[in-house]
């Protein structure tokens, strides 16, 4: 995980400053912590702290990737529109070449974002000032 002990850095976002909680309800993270943090079993980067809209939430599920129908199984309480969820960046990027992207915190956002999504692109549908 990117956050501090270990002599680590703290996880940084998009801007450069210490990494924001991005949700604890519902809990988000591929750590399943508050945060969009990643480390190297996150193969899917879900870096991009976004407000999902049920027009995403449609993407999604015609793309394969139902966020909205909960998972007890695997602690997945299904997302709805307004909810604050970590992303895969690829996923974002997707959403966005089609229009559709969902505003992001880009406080909470995992500065592993800029790997695969541009700057520019982020602050555009971003809710908070940068």
């Amino acid at each position: 995980m990117d956050t501090e002990g270990g002599g680590r850095r703290p996880a940084r976002n998009v801007l450069g400053a210490r990494l924001a909680d991005c949700s604890h309800d519902p809990l988000t993270g591929f750590y399943r912590d508050g945060c969009c943090n990643t480390g190297p079993e996150d193969m899917g980067a879900h870096v991009v702290c976004a407000v999902v809209t049920e027009r995403f939430l449609a993407f999604g599920r015609e793309r394969g990737n139902d966020l909205s129908t909960p998972r007890p199984q695997f602690h997945f309480p299904g997302l709805k529109e307004g909810d604050r969820w970590c992303l895969c960046a690829a996923r974002w990027q997707e959403a966005f070449e089609a229009g559709v992207a969902p505003r992001v915190v880009l406080a909470a956002t995992h500065e592993r974002a800029l790997e695969i999504c541009r700057l520019e692109d982020l602050k555009a549908h971003a809710i908070d000032p940068s």
